[in-house]
């Protein structure tokens, strides 16, 4: 029977529904049929997954939507409660003497994340995280009703993506002064937004014994094998190693383009000849995807021919969409769901290929035992999307055209080694500003620019104000709504350039690894998921430097 998108569903829940069902594996428990109350409590975790995704898919799908809109708060609020229940169960399961046998059921991994799990929620903070989620909300709703005018067309924030890669500079400065011009107007408001934000989650964390924020984003993140000391040193190793680097692949193209300075609204223009765009619309994009996965390898190839067939996909750009791209998945049906904004730029071909990865680990880990790992940790599961960018290079004259396959494989390289900098900048702002929760907007606005000095020199912003004087960070949606979520993408691309250097040498052995590494989920913390597919950990000494040394002899650098 084909999956179908349209018939997945998940019962409704409410605050009488979610006490009985933790009460009936309660009564399991207390009855000695540990075995049972487990089962039932991951069914009944996996409806509630089920059903919050759908709910939070939908919103993101039209954020004018009132109905979708409703259920979102609804479910926001819902959700503290479920917390409540779902921390009570494991502080009981982990206060049971007989902890090996616990493990012999659930898995001592689980065991792991959930002894992290209850030191990062209490019913003290019920009422503050579903403010947090109102909060995320307000600020993804704003952004997602942005319109902005260039030349005369009205967009939203994702639709001004072509301009900033046209060839005519004019046109890409008068592109970013429209966004920033739109940030500026609504700087306040976003301002406001961030600090009650911040206020709120220190609130959380003092409440829970912490000082600040940060260890509690870290366990709240499931973070069991490296805390900030270790991110640190990582982001140290960028501002050393990458940054110099990005510096000379901008300097080049500054003197291979003519410019007297290179400005912001230069920086996504690579190729003097034009960036690569996919070589067709929408539908030729995705029906083209399916010969390349054909190529790649038949499990890649049929699992992407069930998305297609059953409604998995959402890529098209359109108003009140939520901008970004992100994979959710729906536990009681083991499918995933991939959400991107196409704007007939090469950045659709990353977000898909991205999303894809995250889509394929979900479908390939669906049989493991127990919700706990389905997923892996936040910066493992960025491995898996970051891979696949890598290990599709060889097939990208049929997304691109051959002519310009061999210019997007550089161009996307040469994008990911820009991106580090600009990742750890932006983790390295939220560390500053958790350390510093009392601290003005307009301070805020100082750190970054601070930050921004040290990870990306060469910005150059020109009469834009708005981000001249601080104010890029706003657009990066991860701050508001997903905090200290975004180191993840930079530690993920460390392996994921490993694969890259490996696929080159050997493609077969490569994907073959990355499949296994799929089918383990969140069966192992991070570094133990790395070491898996036998890869080096990025907070390994030397591992950031060698990836970096291939990507450079590759750019001729």
């Amino acid at each position: 029977m084909t999956l179908r998108f349209a018939d997945i569903a998940a019962p409704r829940p409410d605050r009488e529904s979610l006490a009985a069902a933790h009460a009936a594996v309660a009564a399991r428990l207390d009855a000695g049929d540990r075995a049972g109350a487990l089962a039932a409590w991951d069914a009944a975790r996996r409806d509630w997954e089920t059903w919050s995704a759908l709910v939070h898919l939908r919103f993101a799908q039209d954020t004018t939507d009132p109905a979708a809109v409703a259920d979102r708060e609804y479910a926001d609020a819902l959700a503290p409660e479920a917390a409540t229940h779902e921390t009570a169960l494991k502080r009981r399961l982990l206060a049971e003497p007989d902890r090996a046998g616990l493990a012999a059921l659930a898995g001592a991994h689980a065991l792991a994340l959930w002894q992290t799990d209850i030191t990062a929620f209490d019913p003290v903070i019920a009422a503050d995280t579903e403010e947090e989620s109102r909060l995320a909300a307000r600020y993804t709703k704003l952004l997602a009703r942005a319109r902005v005018t260039v030349r005369g067309r009205e967009v939203n924030l994702a639709g001004l993506a072509p301009f900033a890669e046209d060839p005519d500079r004019a046109l890409r400065h008068e592109a970013e002064a429209a966004r920033w011009a739109w940030f500026a107007a609504h700087g306040e408001e976003l301002d406001a937004i961030y600090d009650a934000l911040v206020r709120l989650r220190t609130g959380m964390a003092r409440k829970l014994g912490d000082a600040t924020f940060t260890p509690m984003a870290y366990r709240r993140m499931r973070r069991l094998d490296y805390g900030p000391a270790e991110v640190a040193r990582y982001r140290e190793a960028v501002a050393r190693h990458v940054t110099p680097l990005v510096a000379r692949i901008l300097e080049r193209r500054r003197a291979t383009h003519g410019w007297d300075r290179l400005m912001f609204w230069d920086e996504a223009l690579i190729d003097p000849a034009g960036n690569p765009r996919p070589a067709g619309d929408h539908e030729t994009l995705v029906a083209a995807a399916q010969e390349m996965f054909a190529r790649m390898d038949s499990r890649l190839a049929s699992f992407y021919a069930t998305m297609r067939q059953g409604g998995f996909l959402d890529l098209k750009n359109r108003p009140g969409k939520a901008g970004g791209g992100f994979c959710t998945a729906f536990p009681n049906a083991g499918a995933p769901f991939i959400f991107a904004n196409f704007n007939g730029t090469h950045g659709d071909i990353g977000v898909f290929t991205h999303e894809m990865g995250h889509a394929f680990q979900c479908w390939e880990s669906r049989h493991l035992p127990g919700v706990d790992y389905l997923w892996p940790t936040m910066e493992a599961a960025e491995i898996h999307s970051m891979a696949l960018e890598y290990l599709t290079h060889p097939h990208m004259g049929l997304l691109v055209g051959e002519d310009a396959a061999e210019r997007y494989r550089r161009m996307h390289l040469t994008n990911a080694l820009a991106f580090l900098p600009y990742g750890v900048c932006v983790d390295h702002f939220q560390h500053e500003v958790h350390a510093n929760p009392e601290a003005s907007p307009a301070e805020r606005h100082a750190m970054w620019q601070r930050l921004e000095r040290l990870y990306m020199p060469w910005t150059d912003y020109g009469d834009l104000a708005y981000p001249a004087k601080g104010g890029r960070w706003q657009a990066k949606q991860h701050i508001y709504t997903s905090p200290f979520y975004y180191i993840d993408y930079t530690l993920a691309l460390c392996v994921a350039l490993q694969f890259w250097v490996w696929s080159r040498r050997d493609a077969r052995a490569a994907l073959d690894a990355y499949v296994a590494l799929c089918g383990r989920g969140g069966s192992m913390p991070f570094q133990g998921l790395v070491a898996s597919a036998g890869l080096v950990s990025p907070f390994a000494e030397g591992a950031l430097e060698a990836a970096v040394a291939e990507a450079a002899g590759m750019l001729g650098l």
